[in-house]
């Protein structure tokens, strides 16, 4: 199936140089000297490798037809991240690669994962848009220090390091938009 410059949008899947590509970033460019073209950064499903590319307006693209399923976040043995459909209970394993921020999933979450239907296989898997996890080591909390912008390190549940404000404590649950790996906001029970 063909597809053009109109039709990009984020998570869109396409052939590339021998591989498959998702969109992560796209932006259509109207100077006004000269043609239109679209700005893109595509990321490797195999490798996970991160690529900035230009298209003309109107260019052909050769995109990949995909089913997204419901898959539960099942563990991590070190090499492969193991997920369950939980339509049918079938289980897959896929490898670091093809995952963004997996430091931010928690067993048992479910996530999107994007089959290609040509031959079954998984190509990426979509987080939800944010995660509540709970801080397991940060530095202690200064009362009163919200006016100012700075932050500090904090580890959550999973592992993951990200920077928080420096009223976090441990133990605080705290909202962390998946897409950038940020601090959104406490979360109070």
């Amino acid at each position: 199936m063909a597809a053009t410059t109109s039709d990009i949008r984020n998570g869109l899947c396409l052939r590339y140089n021998n591989d498959i590509y998702k969109i992560i970033e796209f932006l259509h460019v109207k100077p006004g000297k000269g043609p239109a073209f679209v700005r893109t950064k595509m990321k490797s499903v195999t490798t996970g490798k991160v690529l900035d590319n230009t298209f003309s307006a109107g260019h052909k693209l050769d995109d990949v037809r995909v089913e997204t399923h419901k898959f539960q976040f099942l563990y991590n043995d070190g090499e492969y991240y193991h997920f369950m459909n939980t339509a049918d209970y079938t289980q897959i394993q896929l490898t670091e690669a093809s995952l963004d921020n997996p430091g931010l999933m928690k067993e048992g979450e479910v996530v999107t994962v994007l089959i290609n239907t040509e031959d079954n296989a998984p190509l990426s898997v979509d987080l939800p848009a944010s995660v509540i996890l709970e801080v397991t080591h940060t530095e202690p909390g200064v009362k009163g220090n919200t006016a100012t912008n700075a932050t500090k390190p904090a580890t959550v549940e999973t592992g993951a390091e990200v920077n928080v404000p420096l009223f976090i404590n441990e133990g605080d649950k705290i909202k962390i938009e998946t897409a950038k790996g940020t601090y959104k906001e406490r979360v109070k029970e």
